[in-house]
């Protein structure tokens, strides 16, 4: 009986010219490769191209199974390339986990719009609470994470979404307004108030106190921006936010905003993912949405450094 492998090897020798390197193309030893050839021959019991010729000359009997293996292979190809597509629609999932406390501002709308376009993939926001979730992300418990914090993990792959800076948040009375920009030496005395994270994952921190051996006179936590901006409106403390997530607040000068140091605390926000689903076309597409989003919602923030 004719089978698939049959004409893909004959399109091999065909193309190769010689059984050594056809032998290589579909993954056989150069013994194999003849014996299959034979066996064929043996049920066709015609010959299918001559022996000792370079490049590989053909029967009409082999030429005919060539020409029906240009018919039904590109074919089976594209099915394959279907049927894997209908697979991985069926069984997508998008569970996320979020490091950036903000981030609902620009992800919603992103969701809103991707479930128009990929309406069977499943999608699950597990929030800021989930423990170690780029290694969730690693055992597969999650599909992706949503961090200014990329962390060197092997099979994880980091996608810039967009750069923005941090701006410290004070109040409308505060000393700092009269001030272009903050040094950290000017948190020395200042109450600090941050998500309930740990302190090397703020860039506060690590891109503005502690290189320079400072920490704030107290530093206290709020879950919420909401919580953080009330507490930084009534004089309570200050808060170093990204420019986006302020905007509002600014807008309805709530509260005032200050740069940090004179060149400013720049980060770039990631989507992490694992690295084999990056080829996948709703994953690009969700990728693609989250960035278009982003650029449209949000202000101050830049493209990413890529």
């Amino acid at each position: 009986m004719l089978e698939l492998r049959h004409l893909r090897t004959l399109v091999a020798l065909r193309d190769t010219g010689s059984l050594v390197e056809a032998a290589e193309r579909v993954h056989l030893t150069q013994s194999a490769l003849s014996h299959q050839l034979k066996e064929l021959e043996g049920r066709l019991e015609d010959a299918l191209f001559l022996r000792k010729t370079r490049p590989v000359q053909f029967t009409s009997s082999g030429q005919r199974l060539l020409a029906l293996a240009d018919q039904i292979l590109p074919q089976v190809k594209l099915a394959e390339r279907d049927l894997e597509r209908m697979a991985a629609k069926r069984n997508a999932r998008l569970h996320m986990a979020i490091e950036c406390h903000s981030c609902f501002q620009w992800l919603m709308p992103t969701i809103d719009e991707f479930r128009h376009v990929a309406p069977d993939v499943e999608i699950d926001i597990l929030g800021s609470n989930v423990f170690e979730p780029l290694n969730s992300l690693k055992r597969e418990q999650l599909d992706l994470v949503i961090t200014a914090d990329p962390r060197p993990i092997e099979g994880i792959t980091y996608i810039p979404l967009f750069g923005f800076q941090s701006l410290l948040a004070i109040a409308r009375d505060h000393p700092f307004t009269d001030k272009k920009w903050v040094e950290p030496e000017d948190l020395r005395d200042q109450t600090l108030i941050i998500y309930p994270v740990e302190h090397s994952r703020l860039d506060i921190f690590n891109l503005f106190l502690t290189p320079v051996g400072v920490y704030p006179q107290e530093v206290r936590t709020a879950e919420l921006t909401m919580m953080m901006m009330q507490l930084v409106a009534s004089g309570r403390g200050v808060s170093a936010l990204p420019n986006w997530a302020l905007s509002e607040y600014l807008e309805r000068d709530y509260v005032k905003a200050v740069q940090l140091g004179k060149d400013g605390v720049w980060s770039t926000l990631y989507a992490a993912i694992r690295s084999e689903q990056e080829a996948l076309d709703w994953m690009r597409a969700f990728l693609d949405m989250a960035r278009e989003t982003s650029s449209k919602v949000l202000e101050g923030i830049v493209p990413p450094a890529l």
